[in-house]
């Protein structure tokens, strides 16, 4: 019999279909994994923004991860928004229980508007209790900038930034460069296992669908890295999937606001 290379996302619902869930469960399945998800969170959300939120108990949450791990299990583990302490501390726990060592942390807190999405508290706790746990962490700038407590300006910041979060956390590191202008994205990994870092780079695309675009990063990551491969190999792919993806969904019109990237652009157009 084959055997499903399987990916976990515990992560919120995007009811527009464009993030969260949904566009971790479309990338897994784009990139050759079995997806299954623990939902942390409803949105209420369309290309225009968010109009609602119900949180999920943490023991919902955590009923739902022991379901897939008893059963199922996974190769890779991607985690996105964790809305609160109380969930935050509550996965950890569980991811701690069954000695899952394949997790990719988004740590999602600051909005492309530039709101924080996340209580200080929270940020305290996941410092603590998550980000140690991770193989992987995968923040952008200014969520690079709450963890290190620094400014980053240029490449050299980040790679600056990429070492202490290496340091801090014990955790490979993609510090993602979207947020510095330019013609080039530039994104830094770093692995924890190395101290040379490793520069991923793309042409920026111009466009307004990008919503989603750092779930689906980190899920592609995850799902290649299930797949066997090492970090810088699955992240090198998942940069080029999302790149294709970007320009791919750059040609359709959806909603009024900003649309998601093309997720299954390699099976049609």
């Amino acid at each position: 019999m084959k055997r499903y290379r399987k990916a976990l996302t515990i992560a919120g619902s995007d009811s527009g279909g464009g993030a969260g869930i949904q566009a971790d469960l479309k990338t897994f399945a784009a990139c050759g994994c079995f997806g299954m998800s623990a939902v942390t969170a409803i949105t209420a959300q369309n290309t225009c923004g968010v109009t609602a939120i119900h949180a999920i108990p943490p023991a919902t949450i955590t009923s739902q991860i022991r379901a897939v791990l008893e059963d199922i299990g996974a190769d890779g583990i991607k985690i996105g928004m964790l809305h609160c302490s109380e969930v935050i501390t509550a996965v950890a726990a569980i991811l701690t229980e069954f000695s899952c060592n394949e997790i990719v942390v988004d740590p999602v807190m600051v909005a492309t508007s530039g709101a924080r999405l996340i209580e200080e508290e929270a940020i305290s706790t996941l410092r603590d209790t998550l980000l140690p746990l991770a193989s992987l962490i995968t923040p952008n700038i200014p969520e690079a900038e709450i963890l290190t407590g620094k400014t980053i300006s240029c490449c050299t910041d980040m790679i600056t930034a990429a070492r202490q979060l290496v340091h801090e956390y014990g955790t490979s590191v993609l510090l993602k460069g979207g947020h510095l202008e330019g013609a080039t994205v530039i994104d830094i990994f770093l692995d924890k296992e190395h101290s040379k870092e490793i520069e991923f780079s793309n042409t920026t695309i111009a466009t307004k669908n990008t919503h989603g675009t750092g779930c689906t990063l980190s899920s592609a990551i995850t799902a290649f890295r299930a797949r066997g491969v090492s970090y810088a190999e699955a992240i090198g792919s998942a940069e080029n999937y999302l790149h294709d993806a970007i320009a791919a969904g750059a040609a359709y019109t959806i909603g009024k606001g900003h649309g998601p990237v093309h997720h299954f652009h390699p099976f049609w157009h």
